[in-house]
């Protein structure tokens, strides 16, 4: 089974797109997989060609054959939701619980599957990518990443690569959770902000949780020393080991703004430090792959 490194940050905005472009061109050869699949945006570094697309039915939502139908209303007047109305379903107040179905003596009423988002595989000049877009208000975001992810791990296989680099989406909720299943290492990118320290013992919670190892990398560390020293006693009470800081750089706005990953085209001292931390996550993961 090919290594799992996943990126993930508590919060938006700590740069965890940024290691991860950078990991991807330092690695030499990698699947991509952008599990954050509200708000994908690796694609946008990494200029991706679309090799294909495929529909992701992650719901069901009631549909109501005006054919069948006799007009009993039974469904309409037992809907919890309130989503039916003139024996019409309205798909954004739907929740595919089923009653409708279950009480249609007509066998007119009934759930049937609901496109929630689609599954992108692409290709980048570093390798395979695999990303996801959920459509705004889609249901199961978690079910996406694990789709995602499976994608990833099949083309892995394909190619012949032993490296998958996660780029998950920020907090704790079901997308995180399912970008962490599976993973061999997860290295945290924090910042040195009271939200980001909140963030990263968030996060270090779910590893915990999940049993999965976890290191920490604190980006734009030289903007506020003071709650950078809060972020190393943290991480030194947890043991919790920090793998490199990274110092605020006008190259990576610079980058950025250009649609370009920092350690390819870029120097500084922020590309200098990225590439220091990829020496120093990827000897850890494969001390953590060599242990299990």
């Amino acid at each position: 089974m090919p290594a799992q490194l996943t990126i993930l940050s508590g919060k938006g905005g700590t740069g965890k797109t940024t290691v991860t472009a950078s990991f991807l061109n330092l690695a030499g050869g990698a699947v991509a997989a952008d599990c954050d699949v509200d708000a994908p945006n690796l694609h946008l570094l990494l200029d991706p060609t679309l090799v294909s697309r495929e529909p992701f039915e992650g719901a069901m939502v009631a549909r109501i054959d005006p054919e069948k139908c006799s007009k009993c209303v039974l469904c309409e007047e037992s809907c919890p939701f309130g989503a039916i109305k003139d024996l019409v379903v309205d798909p954004f107040s739907c929740e595919g619980c089923g009653v409708c179905e279950l009480l249609c003596i007509d066998g007119a009423a009934r759930l049937v599957p609901e496109i929630t988002g689609e599954v992108f595989v692409s290709e980048t000049r570093f390798g395979p990518l695999v990303h996801a877009l959920l459509r705004p208000g889609g249901e199961a975001s978690g079910k996406l990443v694990t789709r995602v992810k499976e994608a990833a791990s099949r083309l892995a296989g394909e190619r012949g690569l032993d490296l998958i680099v996660v780029d998950g989406s920020p907090g704790i909720g079901c997308p995180v959770i399912a970008s962490v299943a599976g993973s061999d290492l997860i290295l945290a990118v924090t910042e040195p902000t009271l939200s980001g320290l909140w963030g990263l013992e968030r996060i270090h919670g779910v590893a915990k949780h999940f049993g999965v190892k976890m290191a920490a990398c604190i980006n734009k560390g030289d903007i506020n020393p003071e709650i950078a020293e809060q972020v190393r006693h943290y991480c030194s009470e947890s043991k919790l080991q920090v793998l490199g800081e990274v110092p605020f750089d006008e190259e990576v706005n610079k980058a950025t703004m250009n649609g370009e990953v920092l350690v390819e085209r870029y120097g500084g001292p922020a590309a200098n430090a990225l590439k220091d931390l990829w020496e120093q996550t990827i000897a850890l993961l494969e001390s953590v792959k060599t242990k299990t």
